[in-house]
């Protein structure tokens, strides 16, 4: 049986309004007093209560005057800098500080201070109040070595039917509560129906993608104040080389672009924003063999053109093409180029001529150089990854071979990032689907953590990962090729891309995220010990050529015979192969030892594909 109650009432009396009126008090209830009760009670006279407002201090000699304390609010905005001031520009800080150093007050304010503060350094250093009583009583916690880890916490996937390639990734600078992705596809002609041109900026929170760039972008850089700026290298089919910039106030259509005369000639690879007053500037480089600078008021023409030309004569033909950029605050006046031939150029925008802004190279890829980035705790050092290997470079030695390398791998390594957190660790993707985290502070041979990115150990989108969740594993692994990895600022998630177009969110385990006990001078130790060794056998080197080249103007010169050279050649190189075959136990090159036809040396005729 269901209990229920049933109000109803007229629609004209809903929303009706208040009615208050004014009436005089009246006594609702009152209670006499019982008579019979009065005896239970006993009378008090006087009644009084004495408190005390003020602290209960003891009268000893020890007491100190205490102070008057007050809590007020203080409104404290970019570190105390102007508002016309940028506080991450260090020429802006450092002429605002000039101009401030100049100022009378400035100095009469220094002077008195500075009394005040030798007072009581004088009086901090009458007792060493840091001094330790019990050092020796003290045990010393052994940290527990922990197993380094990660687990896949989240992924996002393509949500375009056909799917491509997740090629870069761009952090929002406000915690990093959003993640900037570029889908593009880099194979060549590729025409397939119903692709997307669209990319992406996922909500970490929600797990919900917004598809902010109606363009396939092949890099996307994400401003402080909020726009974007992709560079879309294809679509369709087609080139477009010309850098493109969205703002994500104004929705998901490009807010301005540069016009195709006078852009790239070649997909734009890399684009990164610059520091200024306006912060409107950026740079962008391509395969063409161009950076160019641009304002993103004023896109009708870049600023500045810069032609990447080794012999400095500012031909285009000649010109090696920019396949990765980076930009480092810290060093506002440089950047570094990585290019398809495998060198590195270290450009300085404030040369006076086009052909000295490339001021130093880097050579000993053999393939393209895929990603170059500086160490966030030394920017003169910096990381390259590129054909089978990860190099590690110092700018302190003008080109010359890196200081630090890993081993040559099977697979290409596609990308690679430093840890912001820890100046030692940086990350490598290879075309297998592996990820590899290295610690050169320990182990220089191997990867500290080496792992296929795949949804194993996954939570749900949306569940931040804790002590009350239990993962669940899977048993699919991705064999994909990993194109792309980038770390949040504190180190402790990392985001990789796949060929498919799928984002993996990897939670790395605390011992390579944070930071220990005198690890950065430890690191700083190791740099400067590879950099005075590489520096010796540079100098060794350039003594034997000194030798080599005298000893050969002492000698006189004889002049080889073509013929001889060859001869003596071609017998150097059968006797190897007789030696080979001897060593492997099999017969002279002439002897058939199987079964096959003659002049075959016992192998089946070469088929074809087909057949």
């Amino acid at each position: 049986m269901e209990i229920k109650y049933e109000y109803s009432r007229t629609r004209s009396n809903f929303g009706r309004p208040c009615n208050f009126s004014d009436f005089l008090a009246e006594v609702t209830v009152d209670i006499p007093p019982e008579p019979s009760l009065a005896g239970d009670f006993v009378a008090r006279d006087p009644v009084d209560f004495s408190s005390q407002e003020g602290p209960v201090l003891a009268l000893h000699q020890v007491n100190t005057e205490r102070p008057q304390v007050s809590t007020q609010g203080v409104n404290h905005v970019e570190g105390g800098w102007p508002k016309h001031v940028d506080a991450k520009n260090s020429e802006l800080t450092t002429r605002y500080r000039e101009e401030v150093e100049r100022e009378e007050d400035y100095t009469r304010t220094v002077q008195h201070l500075s009394s005040l503060v030798e007072h009581y350094i004088r009086q901090n250093n009458t007792i060493d109040i840091y001094e330790e009583y019990f050092e020796e009583e003290e045990e010393e916690e052994e940290e527990e070595e922990e197993h380094p880890s990660a687990k896949t916490v989240n992924l996002f996937r393509d949500p375009c039917t056909t799917k491509r390639m997740a090629t870069h990734f761009s952090w929002h600078p406000d915690a990093n509560r959003a993640l900037a992705v570029a889908y593009c596809s880099l194979d060549f002609q590729d025409f397939r129906p119903g692709m997307s041109f669209d990319s992406f900026i996922w909500n970490l929170g929600k797990a919900e993608g917004s598809p902010y760039l109606g363009s396939e972008a092949f890099c996307a850089s994400q401003h402080p104040g909020g726009s974007l700026l992709p560079c879309p290298p294809l679509r369709a089919g087609l080139f477009f080389p010309f850098p493109v910039y969205w703002d994500t106030r104004k929705g998901g259509l490009p807010v301005e672009m540069s016009p195709v005369e006078l852009s790239h000639r070649d997909p734009v690879y890399g684009a990164c924003w610059l520091p200024s007053r306006t912060g409107t500037e950026c740079f962008s480089g391509s395969t063409d063999g161009q950076v160019l600078w641009w304002d993103i008021r004023k896109m009708s023409q870049p600023s500045e053109r810069l032609i990447l030309d080794l012999s400095r004569e500012e031909q285009l033909k000649k010109a090696l093409g920019a396949i990765s950029l980076d930009f480092s605050p810290a060093m506002p006046t440089k950047f570094l180029v990585g290019t398809e031939q495998g060198t590195i150029i270290s450009c300085n925008r404030d040369a006076k001529t086009p052909p000295e802004k490339m001021a130093n190279f880097f050579s000993g890829h053999i393939g393209a150089v895929y990603s170059v980035t500086r160490n966030p705790f030394f920017p003169k050092v910096f990381l390259s990854a590129g054909d089978w290997t990860a190099r590690i470079w110092t700018e302190e030695l003008m080109d010359s071979p890196p200081i630090m390398e890993t081993k040559y791998h099977t697979p290409y390594l596609l990308d690679a990032c430093w840890s912001p957190a820890k100046p030692a660790v940086f990350f490598t993707v290879k075309s297998d689907g592996t990820v590899d985290v290295w610690d050169f502070l320990f182990h220089q041979k191997e990867p500290s953590l080496s792992l296929k990115v795949g949804p194993q150990h996954l939570w749900e989108p949306g569940i931040s990962p804790g002590p009350s969740v239990t993962a669940q594993p899977c048993p699919q692994v991705s064999n994909d090729p990993v194109l792309s990895v980038s770390s949040q600022d504190n180190g402790r998630i990392i985001a990789c891309g796949s060929k498919r177009g799928t984002v993996f969110l990897l939670e790395i385990s605390p011992g390579l995220c944070t930071l220990r006990k005198n690890e950065k001078t430890l690191t700083s130790t190791m740099f400067e010990r590879e950099t005075r060794r590489e520096k010796v056998l540079q100098d060794k080197h350039r003594e034997r050529l000194l030798r080599e080249q005298e000893r050969a103007k002492a000698q006189p010169e004889v002049q080889e015979d073509p013929q001889e050279v060859f001869k003596q050649a071609r017998e150097d190189f059968f006797s190897c192969i007789v030696a080979e075959r001897q060593r492997r136990g099999m017969g002279e090159p002439g002897e058939v030892t199987g079964t096959g036809q003659a002049g075959h040396h016992g192998r089946e005729p070469a088929k074809g594909r087909g057949q």
